[in-house]
């Protein structure tokens, strides 16, 4: 293949770029964002030219090194970045052991728990049966409270006839 630019040597260069495009939606919504593709052919004098960000072609191995220092740096960013100031996990530690090392730990990396959860779960949030038994339970559960702090105010308040209704109930409930 020939150089689009100048006709006479090889095309050793080969450039894809890539451009979002909004248009207006014909229904009045939002913009709809198309990608549109334009690919360029170049022999090295004319990528040079146009001061295009490239390097010959090294084989495999010259990919094989590129894919390595991309994965080193990603690695340095996420070890560098994240660290819980309490027990001193990396989100690097965290990926390897599969927990978490303190309770700190789950605001320090929140946004990639986020994530994972989202991943395996399908949701962000609970969605489901609640722990501890059935809805009636929980109800029970729920009635004691209230009653226990109804019977702290009434013998705060000196209420004494009802503090002994209220212990009453609650001693029917928790049977």
């Amino acid at each position: 293949m020939l150089c689009q630019v100048c006709k006479q040597n090889d095309a050793s260069v080969h450039v894809t770029e890539v451009n979002q495009v909004f248009h207006p939606d014909p229904q009045g919504g939002k913009e709809i964002a198309k990608l549109s593709a334009q690919e360029r052919h170049l022999c090295e004098a004319c990528a040079q030219a146009a001061k295009l960000p490239h390097q010959p072609a090294g084989g495999v191995a010259e990919i094989w090194k590129l894919l390595q220092a991309s994965q080193q740096k990603r690695q340095k960013r996420e070890t560098a970045g994240l660290t819980c100031p309490e027990c001193g996990m990396t989100l690097r530690d965290f990926r390897q052991r599969g927990r978490l090392g303190c309770a700190k730990d789950y605001e320090v990396f929140g946004a990639q728990l986020r994530d994972l959860l989202e991943r395996i779960h399908g949701a962000t949030q609970h969605v489901g049966r609640r722990p501890g038994g059935d809805d009636e339970d929980q109800r029970r559960v729920q009635r004691i409270l209230e009653l226990r702090a109804a019977l702290d105010a009434a013998i705060r308040d000196e209420a004494y006839e009802a503090a002994a209704k209220l212990r009453d109930e609650l001693k029917s409930l928790q049977a």
